[in-house]
Order: structure tokens, then sequence, then C-alpha cells
């Protein structure tokens, strides 16, 4: 019987692996890039959420005075009144007309999840151009995000809570 030959090795945790080997500092062409802080954007942006919903929302400083959600008017994307009301309920709590040149673009939900979270949105943002508006528009409810939502479907069960019909037999 031979004896194999004893062989030493370093520990796994004390050898340098591929990732320390490399160079860690940036290649010159990166380091070239390192610009002076840019110019702010010309909006202030803000998202509103809720249910399955969600709202980015950018108010512009100046421009043409236009309310557009999804590149078409407030009027023609939401033409139910009540849903328009319930957008428009944080400018009337702090009294800014529609007269302001408001994008927005909304995804996922339905229209009443989508008008709330166009609301929370826009509360959020009118919070960013006077932050007086904040106590006005807490007191009206309109900064607090609903957190309720569709409630997940469990195995054994036909959705969230719902059993199948019990069988005697």
């Amino acid at each position: 019987m031979t004896k194999k030959p004893i062989v030493k090795t370093t520990p796994r945790r004390l050898r340098s692996t591929a990732r320390e080997r490399k160079i860690t500092s940036p290649p010159a062409s990166r380091q070239e890039l390192k610009v002076s802080p840019s110019t702010p954007p010309p909006y202030l942006f803000a998202v509103g959420r809720r249910k399955e919903a969600v709202a980015r929302i950018r108010w512009y400083h100046q421009g043409p005075t236009d309310f557009v959600i999804n590149g078409r008017p407030m009027a023609e994307y939401f033409p139910v009144a009540a849903d328009q009301q319930l957008i428009t309920a944080p400018l009337r709590t702090c009294q800014r007309s529609l007269a302001e040149r408001v994008q927005i673009k909304v995804s996922g939900g339905g229209t009443q999840g989508q008008a709330e979270a166009i609301r929370l949105g826009l509360a959020r943002v009118l919070v960013k151009v006077d932050p007086d508006y904040r106590l006005a528009l807490k007191r009206a409810g309109f900064l607090r995000r609903d957190p309720r939502v569709k409630e997940r479907k469990k195995y054994g069960l036909k959705r969230a809570r719902r059993a199948p019909q019990w069988q005697k037999r």
C-alpha cells in the first residue's frame, strides 16, 4: 500500500477569489464622466397607490396649463363626475384651481382605485409645492395610503376564504 503525498493547501477562506483579484478602481473613462450636480427637473414628482393602481404625478412649474391623465384630458379619461370630484378634492381643499400643468400616468386596478391613487399622489405633490398645505390635507384624510388590498387565494379554498361546498357523502 502506497502512501499519498501530503499536499499543503490554503484553507478556502484564505484563498483569493476571482472577484478579489479584479481591479477595484473604475476605468479612466468613468472617472472623466463625473459631472457637476445637474439642475433639478422642471417638475415635482409623487406617487400614489391604491389597491393595484399606481399613479405617477408630475407637477410642472411652468408651461401650458393642462391636466392630462395617460395622454388624455381628465374629463375624457374619467367621464364619471364622482371620479373627477374625488381626484380634484385635494386641489379644492387647498383652494387651488385646475389651471396647473399636471401630467399623470396611472396603471393597474379599476377606475375607482386609479382615482384614489391619483388623489393620494396629488396630495403628496401639493405638500411639496407648499408645506403649509400639509395640515389641511392631513385633516381631510388625503395623505393616508389606504392599505386595503385584495387578499390572496389560499390552497384548498375557492377564493381567499370561500371554502368548497360541504358534502355529507
